[in-house]
């Protein structure tokens, strides 16, 4: 960091540890002399130099967006000119070297006041610093940032067990995750943000600078000691991916993972899916009862996806169960979390061969009237919230209120239960459990069970 620097600039190096400071400089360095033509005080990073560094992880838009915001940069004030300003600042010249290292102190250290005038010049995509921009200008942003860190995951060997090629649609992810994040918006009536929403929007919504700061220091190779790569992903793990077709895509799982309590870091391990397994209430009630807490995942007939997270291994009982850590999401055609109320605890249900109570599993609501709700023949069920769950806030999540079941997969999240002490030694297999009709059969004689050893689907994924 040398002393013509401006008092700006030296603020924002100072940021950095003195070795950090000279992996910074070190970027110019690299960036401009790949171009070939800078000399002396004329050096500068032209945009070529910046796709060669950036185009294998973003697209050329995005790489462009960037560019602009980094010529945008007036070194004096430390941020982008004044809102409103027409007057391009060395788009042609290029990026000179102050004008870089603020870009990179303030995307990759800087503060949501400090970020939100970048994010509105790389929305704005144009000449010149905007006063406002659309929604629809910050979502078509988000969705390139998104796809370019989807794309770090992918070729930088991060995928942590996931198989893209066996997921859903990833571009449709990509919309769905933006569409999501632009939902926090809080523009004006006119759907314009000027750059106080936009700082707001940056300091609750914390993927936006997450995201912004893979993009930067992945694409311009920023090694620092003090930062490494968030992890986006949780681990994967014991999943028959040949035959699967699964119901999340990588931008799904990269929202709803984070949304899982923060003590549940465990490896994702698939333990039933209608693909795998065939339609049965009895081998997705074992998937939910032997594994500890669970990720259920439906689509319905009509495209609709959603399911909820049960913060503790389900219980075959006619009586609720959970807790506040539980919650429903939507997938598609919208990305939400609704997490619980305290309205009631209504939060889990899991009941078979009764005649008196409801036989199916349900999440949120009442008996007859579930946020979720799956019968005991799995063929159907419904998700009526008129006009809300009482247990989780959350609105009709399938198409139709009563619904055709498509598909289902059960995702075990937490670390597995502990085999309780005098239960029988792995390998061996209570005779209940080779056929669970005659243990539900046994249940409703009223025979104790001394054992139920381990299921069938337990032993497919150990």
């Amino acid at each position: 960091m040398g002393n013509s620097d401006s008092a700006m600039v030296q603020k924002r190096m100072a940021r950095f540890r003195p070795e950090e400071r000279t992996v910074i400089d070190g970027v110019f360095d690299r960036l401009q002399g790949g171009s070939g033509t800078n000399t002396g005080a004329e050096k500068s990073v032209k945009l070529e130099a910046l796709q060669a560094s950036m185009g294998d992880l973003a697209s050329d838009s995005m790489v462009r967006r960037i560019y602009g915001c980094m010529c945008s940069i007036d070194p004096a004030q430390a941020a982008p000119a004044d809102p409103g300003s027409t007057e391009t600042t060395g788009a042609a010249s290029g990026v000179d070297r102050e004008r870089l290292l603020v870009f990179m102190a303030d995307t990759l250290r800087g503060t949501a006041e400090e970020r939100a005038p970048l994010v509105m010049v790389m929305s704005h995509n144009a000449a010149g610093v905007p006063g406002v921009v659309t929604c629809e200008q910050v979502s078509a942003f988000l969705q390139e940032l998104i796809c370019a860190v989807v794309q770090i995951l992918t070729s930088r060997g991060r995928l942590r067990g996931w198989e893209p090629g066996q997921m859903g649609d990833t571009a449709l992810g990509v919309r769905l995750l933006a569409e999501q994040l632009c939902s926090e918006l809080r523009a004006s009536e006119q759907g314009t943000c000027d750059v106080s929403c936009v700082e707001d929007w940056i300091f609750r919504v914390p993927q936006v600078s997450q995201y912004l700061e893979i993009l930067v220091a992945e694409g311009l190779n920023v090694s620092l000691n003090s930062w490494t790569a968030p992890t986006l992903l949780p681990p994967c793990k014991d999943t028959h991916w040949k035959d699967l077709k699964c119901l999340l895509d990588l931008p799904t799982l990269m929202f709803l993972a984070p949304q899982l309590p923060d003590s549940y870091s465990a490896p994702w391990r698939l333990v039933f899916s209608t693909h795998l397994h065939g339609e049965s209430f009895t081998k997705m009630a074992s998937g939910l009862m032997h594994h500890g807490p669970t990720v259920l995942l439906i689509k319905d007939t009509k495209g609709h996806v959603f399911g909820g997270f049960a913060s503790q291994a389900w219980e075959m009982k006619p009586q609720f169960q959970g807790d506040s850590r539980c919650f429903l999401f939507s997938v598609f055609p919208t990305l939400r979390v609704y997490t619980a109320t305290g309205y009631n605890e209504h939060f889990m249900y899991l009941n078979q061969h009764q005649q008196t109570m409801p036989n199916g599993l349900g999440m949120g609501g009442q008996h007859d009237y579930f946020g979720l709700w799956l019968d005991c023949d799995f063929g159907r069920g419904h998700s009526r919230a008129r006009p809300r769950c009482t247990t989780y806030g959350s609105p009709q999540l399938s198409a139709d209120e009563n619904f055709t079941l498509d598909s289902v997969e059960v995702w075990a999240v937490g670390n597995p239960p502990q085999p309780a002490e005098g239960e029988e030694e792995e390998g061996k297999k209570s005779v209940l459990n080779v056929d669970p009709e005659v243990q539900a059969m046994m249940e409703l004689t009223g025979k104790t069970l001394h054992s139920e050893g381990f299921s069938e689907l337990e032993e497919d994924f150990d």
